[in-house]
């Protein structure tokens, strides 16, 4: 190797180290309270892109299992996620860093509201918060479909266009499609994996 010649750069592990209890709480808090509009958005950025705690495909993957589960889908991904990197202590914690703090503020808002609800500045107010978090949710799905994109898996791809045809254009209801499109996405994805292993 010659003295003028760089260095091999090693690329980075794109997943780093689980982080402990109280970094737990203290994300899923900041989560929390820069979550108005929706924590979804603040959770992807936060675990993805800022922590990297986890890649883009397996935020997907947990997050859709949260959607098969009872109970507020932000809520379920904070007791995974927190239980995968740290065991029932891990998920107490990032459980607790996610409600906390917003049911602090909620308590204190509802004061107020019941006390000046009445003005017509709160009521614009509010639509103008509700418009922007429309936005931020639109911009957190299409950031979520971009890995299946880069993948270009044909079969992922009309998974995804059906489920969101029977619910969002035939308004089908969420249960009767999710008790077709679950079997049939893991009977093709094992069919799939079987031939390429044969």
């Amino acid at each position: 190797m010659s003295p003028d010649s760089a260095p091999a750069v090693q690329e980075p592990d794109p997943v780093t180290a689980a982080p402990g209890l109280a970094a737990l709480f203290l994300a899923f808090a900041r989560m929390s309270l820069a979550g108005f509009g929706g924590v979804l958005v603040f959770a992807r950025r936060a675990i993805v892109e800022q922590h990297r705690w986890m890649t883009a495909d397996e935020f997907n993957e947990t997050f859709a299992l949260c959607h098969f589960l009872p109970g507020p889908n932000i809520v379920n991904l904070s007791m995974v996620f927190g239980s995968r990197l740290r065991g029932i202590a891990g998920g107490v914690a990032a459980f607790a860093g996610l409600l906390l703090p917003p049911t602090l503020i909620m308590t204190v808002l509802a004061i107020a509201y019941a006390r000046f609800g009445d003005l017509d500045v709160l009521r614009r107010s509010l639509a103008g918060i509700s418009c922007a978090a429309v936005g931020l949710l639109i911009a957190v799905v299409f950031r979520m479909m971009t890995p299946l994109l880069k993948r270009a898996d044909p079969l992922a791809l009309i998974l995804m266009l059906g489920v969101f045809l029977a619910i969002g254009v035939f308004r089908l209801s969420l249960p009767a499609v999710l008790l077709v499109a679950i079997p049939v996405s893991i009977g093709a994805t094992f069919f799939l994996r079987r031939n390429v292993a044969a």
